[in-house]
């Protein structure tokens, strides 16, 4: 893959880079050798971002070319944006706090280059900040009050580097142009990168060490060439064609957030952003089943002003689910109208809506995983222990106690449940998802439907063992294949 170094005037850049070709934005524009290019690595160092701009254009015309821009014209508008500026503030905050002095009122610029800063004591944050805003040169204000906060970060023209820095400036943007590429395995050679977006150590994370090893292998396989990244890579999702999203999703989240980016940047991504945004919300899928004519537990949908006919035609006990509850989070059993009252009177503090349902006691949920509209496994999830859930957290210590599983093919599992499974994740789309459902005197009710479902080693898999990995693997190709032949929209 070529290399470009694109700017405005060819003095603008001293440097002599090996394998990469200096040429500057009208030429990058206007020149049709320069279009035709098939594959071409860009790296904008133009000295004006602004929306119309020629450096905006040669950004956005590399998008359309097939070319990889640095910066993206994503990264421009997310470097204008205060809402992002504010939730990377949030996202790092324990970083800023650790890095930056305790002594110093404030304010406080840093200036980045590729991701380093003249201030070695700076260069984790530096870091942490060009992965969330990928652009060569980068100028962050902190403002400190009780405590310091990012301002603003804004991409600077090399003009603006000061002088003292740019024997600095123009190291680093070496070193990063001299990276080794990342490490390919043995062929087949890979066709397509794939990102599986992971956090080692997140208790309710829906695959384990060993899954994800098994998800490795499996893209290998074929010929996909997959890596783990953390929530700090989101400015990377650029160097990959695809994500797969292996920790726990919520809409107000940095999971959704790097699904809503890698579907703008036209990445193939499971769990998609609307599948997030459908999944993750008992209200919306409650009118969903309703609609579609779902069978599911008796339920109804309580405001503030109604939290008095709440139980009404359901009994008790009962069950209260926060709309965006997960992993047995959220969800409360009330025993009795005075219970009930309570568990409203705590749960409206953070929701203005809430979820009352019939209480279906089972000695297990049946889980049917699907994929691409059709059943992948079936598992039995049987209560934990003295328990009416499938988990039980420890509110004291974080601990979580599951109870049993079976799993079984799915051709041995019984037709009629698997079916409705498959009718309801279809509402939803054609990703990946779980259907929970309860079998109680012959009546089945979808309780939910997940996206991002558990996919663990020696649990899911145990049945399919290592085909689970390659069907999914296999439905990132097939989708890939099809975004490259026109066929298929990311």
């Amino acid at each position: 893959m070529q290399t470009l170094v694109v700017v405005t005037h060819r003095g603008d850049w001293p440097l002599e880079l090996a394998d990469a070709r200096l040429v500057t934005d009208l030429e990058y524009l206007t020149s049709p050798d320069l279009s035709s290019l098939r594959h071409a690595k860009v790296f904008n160092l133009c000295r004006q971002y602004r929306y119309q701009s020629r450096g905006y254009y040669v950004s956005l015309l590399a998008e359309a070319r097939g070319h990889r821009p640095f910066p993206s014209v994503l990264t421009m508008q997310d470097l204008r944006s205060p809402a992002l500026v504010r939730m990377a503030s949030d996202e790092l905050e324990e970083l800023i706090q650790k890095s930056l002095p305790d002594d110093d009122p404030g304010p406080l610029v840093v200036d980045i280059y590729f991701g380093r800063t003249a201030d070695s004591r700076l260069e984790r944050l530096a870091t942490a900040l060009f992965k969330q805003f990928p652009a060569p040169f980068l100028r962050a204000r902190f403002l400190r009050g009780d405590e310091w906060e990012l301002q603003r970060i804004a991409a600077i023209p090399t003009s603006s580097i000061p002088e003292d820095e740019r024997a600095f400036a123009y190291d680093s943007a070496a070193r990063f142009f001299a990276r080794p590429p990342r490490l390919r395995r043995p062929a087949p050679p890979p066709r397509f990168d794939l990102a599986i977006l992971y956090e080692p150590g997140e208790l309710t994370a829906p695959s384990d060490p060993a899954a994800i090893e098994r998800f490795l292998g499996a893209a290998e396989q074929l010929a996909i060439e997959a890596e783990v990244i953390g929530r700090e890579d989101y400015g990377r999702l650029l160097e990959y064609d695809a994500l797969f999203i292996r920790a726990t999703t919520a809409v107000n989240h940095y999971t959704y957030r790097f699904a809503r980016r890698a579907q703008a940047e036209g990445l193939v991504v499971i769990d998609d952003p609307l599948s997030i945004l459908r999944c993750t919300n008992k209200v919306y899928l409650a009118e969903l089943l309703a609609r579609h004519g779902i069978p599911a537990p008796r339920t109804r949908i309580v405001h503030r002003d109604g939290r008095a006919a709440a139980a009404d035609g359901l009994g008790f006990p009962c069950i209260v689910k926060q709309p965006d509850s997960s992993t047995s989070l959220g969800v409360h059993k009330a025993d009795d109208p005075a219970a009930l009252q309570e568990l409203l009177n705590r749960l409206f503090a953070t929701s203005d809506l809430l979820l009352v349902q019939e209480f279906m006691p089972t000695a297990f949920d049946w889980r049917v995983g699907v994929l691409d509209r059709r059943a992948l496994f079936v598992a039995k999830y049987y209560m934990a222990p003295h328990h009416w859930q499938v988990i039980k957290h420890e509110p004291k210590t974080g601990a979580m106690r599951w109870g049993r599983w079976e799993v079984l093919r799915v051709e041995d599992a019984p037709a009629e449940g698997v079916g409705l499974a498959v009718r309801a994740a279809n509402l939803i789309g054609d990703g990946l998802y779980g259907v929970d459902l309860k079998e109680s005197n012959g009546r089945w009710s979808v309780i939910e439907i997940n996206d991002n479902p558990n996919v663990e080693h020696q649990v899911e898999d145990l049945v399919l063992k290592d085909e689970i990995y390659r069907r999914i693997m296999g439905s990132f190709l097939r989708r890939l294949e099809e975004v490259t032949a026109g066929t298929r929209s990311p």
